[in-house]
């Protein structure tokens, strides 16, 4: 199953080795593609959360497949354990299943019209905000070890499998 990961901004400093490494990871069990487009905030520039979503939904309209499921990654989506993310992944694989790109949002998080229109589902990583580099960092972790889950490796120590 294809699974595109679309994160406004690029992933700088302390992360960006981590970032990698679990990408690269996940790319061991699903067809992974990762697109960054340009965040609305440029330094000394417009800081009018408005206008900086729409110029930031603008790019990601521009890079979304046609076809496909886009899950939002939002503080106020649906949480999911660890398993039940790999069951909805693993399902979706073995019934040939929609490819889901995963939506990562910038400074000010993610177009509110662009949520009600095209989203077709909002998960959450955690109820608490998070930088979108960190959210990048914790949806290729997940992704990695839903792999592994699916397969009946030892990196998930999660019990109940």
């Amino acid at each position: 199953m294809k699974i595109l990961m679309l994160a406004v901004g690029k992933v700088r400093g302390t992360l960006e080795r981590s970032v990698r490494e679990f990408e690269e990871r996940a790319a061991r069990y699903w067809k992974l593609e990762i697109v960054e487009v340009a965040a609305g905030l440029k330094s000394g520039g417009d800081r009018d959360a408005t206008a900086v979503l729409a110029a930031e939904a603008n790019r990601i309209a521009g890079r979304l497949p046609e076809e496909g499921e886009l899950w939002a990654l939002t503080r106020v989506g649906k949480g999911m354990s660890s398993e039940s993310f790999a069951d909805e992944l693993g399902t979706r694989a073995l019934h040939g299943g929609p490819s889901i790109t995963f939506l990562i949002g910038g400074a000010f998080g993610l177009d509110p019209e662009l949520q009600s229109t095209r989203v077709h589902r909002a998960i959450s990583l955690s109820r608490m905000t998070l930088p979108h580099e960190m959210a990048r960092l914790l949806l290729a972790e997940q992704l990695y070890r839903a792999g592994t889950i699916l397969r009946n490796e030892p990196y998930h120590k999660g019990g109940g499998r």
